[in-house]
């Protein structure tokens, strides 16, 4: 079976690349660290039996380009940069594994709270500049946690917060009483969430009603002490509208390491005095990107095993 590695840090991850050719012979990766798109792509996958993508976009037009694909194994969490109608249409099979890096995106999430409510990004940008300014922030506890997407990650990062005794305001496509419960939080619709939230972060996926779902209008809602985080996709986020509020102290800061276009390439956006940005590092801890590598290895073998090719 010919597999292609399109995932960047896949490709340069030693352990993971040794472990796939232990059961594949004919593997090739992407050792360029170029994220592959349109006809790169389509030339490093053509003659693919199998592809390992990451945030790579696999549409219908890519999909007619490669007549062997028969499987995706995905590399990470959340399949909508994967056009799965088109897939079924041509018998391609996905294999992904849900929640497999939720760990280490709710652990930087919670380290963007801290970090921006205890003002440590803005000391150290002053104390750099020899500016003794000292203003420790607002505290996490107790503070009311607005979190959008109660998915893996939504979940795993209340058990973090459960430390800092926060009130966890939450909004889902779909209600589960006896999660709200277990876990102590409660639902709320998104207009109230909005309005009493110190802090409000997005684990949602982007689709058709998630994009742009971050806009002036919500902001002119939002309290003007509050913050927003962005680890879901950077779709979800009106960036042009995220600007304007931070420049106009609409809110109070913003961390995102997710952006409509990677790698970053809005200048205004990352220069601004009061936002964190980070490249789209929140799945790749060390750890986790080992767990996501073996996991799309174990889908190929998966698949090899019961097709016996």
């Amino acid at each position: 079976m010919r597999v292609r590695v399109c995932n960047i840090s896949f490709s340069k991850n030693s352990i993971l690349v040794n472990k796939i050719k232990k059961y594949f012979k004919d593997v090739n990766f992407n050792f360029n660290g170029v994220r592959l798109d349109g006809e790169e792509l389509i030339d490093f996958c053509k003659d693919a039996d199998a592809i390992i993508v990451g945030v790579e976009k696999i549409n219908s037009s890519i999909l007619k380009r490669l007549p062997n694909l028969k499987y995706i194994a995905k590399y990470g969490v959340g399949i909508d940069n994967i056009d799965i109608d088109s897939c079924k249409e041509r018998g391609v099979l996905i294999g992904w594994t849900g929640g497999v890096n939720k760990r280490s995106v709710a652990e930087l999430t919670l380290g963007y709270m801290l970090i921006l409510m205890r003002n440590i990004f803005s000391s150290y940008s002053d104390l750099k500049k020899l500016r003794w300014i000292k203003d420790g922030g607002n505290s996490l506890y107790n503070k009311k946690i607005g979190i959008i997407g109660m998915g893996n990650i939504g979940q795993d990062l209340i058990k973090l917060l459960s430390v800092f005794d926060c009130e966890i305001l939450a909004n889902d496509i779909s209600e589960n009483s006896s999660l709200s419960k277990k876990l102590n939080f409660k639902y709320v619709t998104k207009e109230f969430l909005y309005r009493n939230s110190d802090i409000v972060t997005l684990h949602v996926p982007l689709t058709s009603s998630t994009k742009k779902m971050i806009n002036t209008k919500v902001f002119n809602k939002m309290k003007n002490s509050s913050i927003l985080i962005n680890t879901s996709r950077g779709g979800v986020v009106c960036e042009k509208d995220l600007i304007d509020a931070l420049k106009n102290k609409k809110i109070h800061s913003a961390a995102l390491d997710v952006f409509q276009y990677e790698p970053l390439k809005n200048k205004e956006l990352v220069r601004l005095s009061n936002i964190i940005c980070t490249p789209h590092i929140a799945g790749n801890s060390k750890e986790a990107v080992i767990e996501m590598g073996n996991s799309a290895i174990s889908h190929l073998i998966n698949f090899k095993n019961e097709n016996h090719n």
